[in-house]
């Protein structure tokens, strides 16, 4: 039986900012509906006063979404006069300076202020809105007149500054609970990018680092193989000679290509991760493949039973060392002499690759990334790397590597641990 395929999610119908305006846009219309009614039944207030002011009033949280400075001054002006508008004979039961629609509002307009806009703004709605009802009534002296009208408008001013503040210090936490919460996951979202920076620079370099030591190093044999082969084998003809000149060409091309690549893949800030492939027991095999190719390579393999016992990475790194020391070898100095030699005792690999002055001009004078390649696994390790000429043009590649690899990456304090600059610093 077929399974279903899982449904896609769907966009919500409706999001929070939508429905939260018009949430406001509904409470905006209520308030004004029974501003109008009751300021005009109750108060005595003039039909159209009541319905312009009360407009201004309702209107000005709306308004305040996208001006609100001006919805400000709205509200202040509106709220000034409106209490001043009353009929006396009519309003003394009603409450006053603000009713109950009007205290509402009031409350309302201060929360989306403060919300929206901060706490400085909102803080200042909610004191010019307190200050403007407390001029009313020093200007109707007859709306306080008697010791019940002054109780209950007093008492009025009291319970709508106590709801004011109380809507602005809710907004307030409100506000700054959305805005930590905001900055929290733009952090998060800022860390899990990072995170995959890092993961995706690390497998880039990774990948630099197998396809320089593998591949280059595969590519540079095939090369001197097939520039070699007219003098290495005197029996073939012109045609086949021309056929290896070709391979020796589209290798060097291909190498050429390689390198470019790996400068895009290659990064300076990270360390490549080593992958397992070869060990010290696969160098002759690899000297072999270099003697195949008519270069005279010497090998010396010292305390093999001691060098059996380093972790995989050690072995590992002394393979890739030797691996890319014959390969420059080859590459900078052909027809040279190159010397291997490992010795291993019972608390390090030391690794010696020694190429004599070469007559000839190299075949690829071009620069790479071996010895920065190789300096890195050392290091990596604990260890220490040292390559550079001497005196008669000889090339000395002298690599300790400890038999059990160092986590912490520190360096020895073997003599050779301090790196030299070279002309082949970038081979």
């Amino acid at each position: 039986m077929a399974r279903r395929r899982p449904r896609a999610a769907r966009a919500p119908w409706i999001t929070r900012r939508t429905a939260a305006l018009v949430a406001l846009c509904a409470a905006t219309v209520a308030l004004f509906a029974t501003l109008v009614a009751l300021q005009t039944t109750l108060s005595g207030t003039l039909l159209p006063l009541s319905f312009v002011l009360g407009a201004a009033v309702c209107a000005a949280p709306l308004l305040s979404l996208t001006r609100p400075r001006t919805a400000i001054a709205m509200f202040c002006a509106a709220a000034f006069l409106l209490p001043l508008t009353v009929d006396s004979s009519r309003a003394v039961s009603a409450p006053w300076p603000w009713s109950v629609p009007a205290l509402l509002t009031f409350v309302l307009f201060v929360g989306v202020v403060t919300f929206i806009h901060g706490a400085r703004l909102g803080a200042f709605t909610l004191i010019i809105g307190l200050i403007s009802s407390l001029i009313a009534p020093l200007l109707r002296p007859d709306m306080v007149a008697t010791s019940g009208s002054s109780g209950s408008a007093t008492a009025d001013l009291i319970v709508t500054a106590s709801v004011a503040v109380a809507m602005y210090l809710i907004a307030t936490l409100a506000a700054g609970r959305l805005r930590l919460g905001a900055e929290l996951t733009r952090e998060r979202e800022h860390s899990a990018l990072e995170e995959s920076r890092r993961a995706l620079v690390e497998e880039r370099t990774r990948i630099a680092r197998e396809l320089h030591d593998v591949v280059a190093h595969s590519m540079s044999v095939i090369q001197v193989q097939a520039s070699t082969a007219r003098y290495r084998l005197p029996e073939i003809g012109e045609v086949a000679a021309a056929e290896f000149d070709d391979i020796a060409a589209t290798a060097r091309t291909s190498l050429a290509e390689m390198r470019r690549m790996l400068g895009v893949l290659r990064t300076e800030d990270q360390t490549a991760e080593l992958a397992p492939q070869h060990g010290i027991d696969d160098i002759p095999s690899l000297v072999d493949s270099i003697r195949r190719a008519g270069v005279d390579v010497g090998l010396v393999i010292e305390g093999g039973h001691a060098a059996a016992g380093a972790d995989s990475a050690v072995q590992i790194a002394a393979f890739r060392i030797v691996q890319e020391a014959l390969s420059n070898a080859v590459r900078h100095s052909p027809g040279a002499r190159v010397t291997v030699r490992v010795h291993a005792d019972s608390a390090s690999i030391r690794i010696r690759v020694h190429n004599d002055a070469s007559l000839e001009a190299p075949s690829d004078p071009s620069g790479g990334y071996g010895l920065r390649g190789m300096r890195e696994r050392a290091e990596l390790l604990g260890g220490s790397l040292r390559a550079g000429p001497d005196q008669e043009g000889a090339w000395t590649v002298d690599a300790v590597l400890p038999l059990a690899s160092d986590p912490s990456g520190s360096v020895s304090d073997h003599p050779g641990a301090e790196p030299r600059t070279t002309d082949r610093e970038n081979t």
